[in-house]
């Protein structure tokens, strides 16, 4: 099949449909990263936050046991082939969520929106991928390498594969157990397991993010040519994305176009089948330059921390990266902050 559709289709194919995934978790399950954040501290209310819980704990548990049956190797992850840099981590994270709270959505969240009909969210989109590619690539890299250098690691750097080495006990067992237990004290409260429909959502995201790695991994052993293993993440793809659509004919597909246009194709879906799709447009300028600017935070963000909320929050964690937990608390930060900001300003209570 590889022979027939080429490394870069195949991949694209597997992004697609996991993709699809994540965006019908998004529209018909309501999975958010924000608004799971906002209904936390604003709204009295964990679920939309255990739902990412599940995810979590199912993505480890079943990445771990791709592992553990040789079906993905570690050092082929980003999250665990590259050095773990703590400052990076913890800046680009907390620029993230900033930008997040500014826009009103990171870049999974806004494919979804745009999915439904939202171009308000057009705008975030291509705003956070320029200034993804900006980073990567572009006039700001010079700043980022000399400021965050990012070099290759001699070993997985992850916290199974530390903590296995340390205690003797292999990596994948304890990524497995890592997994059931973040899964079992996620849904231990009467009110979740009240609440299937978060739970079965939450593991929709968790298991595209599993198939994710195993596809991508089967690919790169397969193929002709080198091929990147990958799972979700939305900041330089949505670049990626970008530059495909404008230079198809000289390029190939990738995971990465597939998994943004998968996660449009599944929100639209979605939106058609709960009857909430509808055309909406930014009426007001203040919001517009709210939203401009807190997506170019999030691309420039996400590419210092490695990882947006998907990508370092789902993917990264998948694998148990020691940036993964580190970036994901600075993104909270950021967005506390950011939604502070917008919601009670920063005069001090009375």
């Amino acid at each position: 099949m590889i022979d027939w559709l080429g490394d870069g289709t195949m991949a694209a194919i597997v992004g697609l449909v996991t993709g699809v995934m994540l965006g019908l978790a998004a529209r018909l399950g309501r999975f958010c990263t924000l608004g799971a954040i906002e209904d936390y501290f604003y709204g009295n209310n964990d679920l939309r936050l255990r739902m990412w819980g599940v995810a979590i704990g199912v993505a480890v548990f079943g990445t771990f046991g791709l592992m553990a049956g040789g079906l993905l190797s570690p050092m082929d992850t980003i999250y665990l082939g590259f050095a773990f840099a703590p400052i990076g981590a913890i800046f680009g994270g907390l620029v993230f969520g900033y930008g997040m709270a500014l826009a009103g959505n990171c870049g999974y969240g806004a494919l979804a929106r745009l999915g439904g009909g939202d171009l308000r969210n057009f705008v975030i989109v291509v705003v956070m991928g320029i200034a993804a590619f900006a980073t990567i690539s572009g006039p700001l890299a010079y700043l980022r390498v000399a400021v965050f250098p990012q070099g290759r690691a001699d070993a997985p750097a992850g916290i199974a594969h530390t903590l296995g080495e340390v205690v003797g006990v292999s990596p994948n067992l304890i990524g497995m157990i890592a997994g059931l237990v973040i899964l079992a004290l996620t849904i231990a409260p009467s009110h979740v397991r009240k609440a299937p429909e978060y739970i079965a959502w939450g593991a929709v995201v968790g298991l595209s993010v599993v198939l994710a790695w195993a596809g991508t991994q089967w690919i790169a052993e397969y193929a002709f040519n080198p091929a990147i293993v990958a799972s979700h993440t939305f900041a330089a793809p949505l670049g990626e994305t970008i530059l495909w659509t404008m230079t198809a004919s000289g390029s190939s597909l990738s995971f990465a176009v597939g998994s943004v246009c998968g996660v449009w194709c599944g929100a639209f879906l979605g939106s058609l089948i709960k009857g909430h799709f509808r055309w909406e447009a930014c009426e007001d300028p203040r919001e517009l330059r709210r939203q401009v600017f807190g997506a170019a935070l999030m691309g420039v963000g996400a590419v210092v921390a490695m990882g947006c909320s998907i990508g370092q929050g789902l993917s990264a964690m998948s694998v148990l990266a020691w940036s993964a937990p580190l970036v994901v608390a600075s993104i909270f930060a950021g967005a506390w902050l950011g939604l502070r900001q917008l919601i009670a300003g920063w005069a001090p209570a009375e």
